[in-house]
């Protein structure tokens, strides 16, 4: 089973803002609740091919895992991916201006295998819950500023 969740919000804050918060992978633990670390494989800033290491929680598991930068439209989209580990994944942010503020989303997709594709169907619900956290934290981080 393909995995294959979306989530987006709406951060009152100027799409510019957002995106370069968002976008910069050393930001990350400030706003996704799973990631304790992130260390630069390559020279920032971010570029598309640039490596970029995280450590992060999840299910009750420690994940080590590196994203590289597939694809890099300052202010508009960006797409990394992994293939390391049990569950390849390729996550993509994008922004768009709405309604005074910025619209945002987070997608992630994968081919889980072995046990992960087991359990593929709780793990959507799971990190779906997770990206909807992450977005909330984002935008009450972006809004109180």
């Amino acid at each position: 089973m393909a995995v294959d969740v979306l989530t987006e919000t709406l951060i009152r804050r100027p799409l510019l803002e957002v995106a370069e918060f968002a976008g910069d992978p050393s930001r990350a633990p400030e706003w996704y609740v799973n990631i304790k670390s992130v260390e630069w494989q390559t020279q920032a800033p971010l570029a598309i091919g640039s490596r970029v290491a995280f450590v992060a929680a999840f299910l009750g598991r420690r994940l080590a895992y590196t994203y590289e930068v597939r694809e890099w439209i300052p202010g508009e989209r960006l797409v990394m991916s992994t293939t390391q580990g049990p569950f390849p994944m390729e996550t993509t942010y994008t922004w768009a201006e709405e309604g005074g503020g910025t619209r945002m989303t987070l997608r992630n997709r994968g081919e889980p295998s072995g046990f992960s594709a087991l359990v593929a169907p709780f793990m959507v619900r799971m990190m779906r819950r997770a990206n909807t956290a992450d977005l909330a934290k984002l935008k009450a981080v972006l809004e109180a500023r």
